[in-house]
Parts: C-alpha cells; structure tokens; sequence
C-alpha cells in the first residue's frame, strides 16, 4: 500500500494553508493511500532549535518521513522563502532521509512574487536531503483560500483542480518508483 507523509511547515491549524492540507489528505484518503500528517509547529519547539536528534516526538517523525512513498511539503512563504519552522524540522531528517521519493512541494503565497520560492529555496533543501523525485508541484495564491466562518476552507475551482492534477502525479510517480523497487 502507498504511504504519504505531509509536512506541515506553517506556524497554526487556522491558516489557509490548512485548507490545501485538508484538500491532499482527502485526495490521498479517496485513492486508498495512507497518509500522516507532521505537525512541525507541534514538534517540541526546544527539540526543533537545539537539533536534538534523539528527541522521541523528532525520531517519531522521522519514522513517518521514512515509511512514506510520497511525502509532501507543505509552507506558506515569508520572506521568499519556506518557514524558518519548517526548516529547523528539515534539518532534522537523515542526510537522505527524502531518498527514494517521490516529494511534493506545495506552498501557499501572498502574491505570484514569491512563486520563484518553490525552485530556488525549497527544492535545493529537498534535493540535499536526497530527494531526487522533486515534482513541481503548486504555488497558491492566499486569496484563492477562503476561510468561512465554520473554520473550514473553500479552494477556487482552478487551484482544487490544479491540486487534484498534481497530487495525482504523485500518485503515479510513487507508483512507478515502487514497481522498479
């Protein structure tokens, strides 16, 4: 069976960023992969700044990123980058701990100035932890995330379906990486 991992690199349960969270695990739970989301901002915050490696909840963590076949890398941009949070998990990981998978970035952004993100700040990241699967994946405009009144989210048609059109391309990807295993 298909594993995903999700790493979520915001800063709160209450973004839009956990509007496109909500949108891949329910594609992944629809298509019968089994997925686990990682909380870096519920990661022990002392473990994340001092690098301990050997912190339970990190290794707990790291186990996930290590049985998934798709893992998927979800930040908001600050600053034309991913999350500092997201970052101190990352440099947790093993040297090659994105190693044999297929890896997703999706990243949500204030406007298309930071789109440039994905290529220049994030995926040099994931490439040094191995990754050599990285997908384009998706670059969301906040604006095309409605937060209602409920807590929920509503993605614009066109993001939903571009979301849908790359989760799906993980799918295949991880697929065919597993059947050359």
């Amino acid at each position: 069976m298909t594993k995903a991992a999700i790493i979520y690199g915001g800063n709160s349960k209450q973004s839009r960023l956990k509007g496109i969270l909500d949108k891949a695990a329910s594609y992944f739970k629809k298509g019968g992969i089994d997925t686990e989301t990682i909380f870096v901002h519920d990661l022990p915050a002392k473990d994340l700044i001092l690098a301990n490696f050997n912190s339970e909840p990190i290794l707990k963590a790291n186990k996930t990123v290590e049985e998934a076949d798709i893992v998927v890398v979800l930040t908001p941009v600050y600053k034309a980058a991913y999350t500092g949070i997201l970052k101190t998990y990352l440099d947790l990981l093993p040297q090659k701990g994105l190693e044999g998978k297929t890896v997703l970035p999706l990243v949500l952004g204030g406007s298309f100035g930071h789109l440039l993100a994905i290529d220049y700040a994030l995926k040099p990241v994931l490439s040094a932890l191995g990754a050599t699967n990285i997908l384009s994946g998706a670059y969301v405009l906040d604006t095309q995330v409605e937060k209602t009144e409920d807590l929920k989210y509503v993605l614009a048609s066109e993001i939903s379906e571009r979301l849908d059109r790359v989760l799906a391309l993980s799918k295949e990807e991880a697929d065919r990486y597993l059947a050359l295993k």
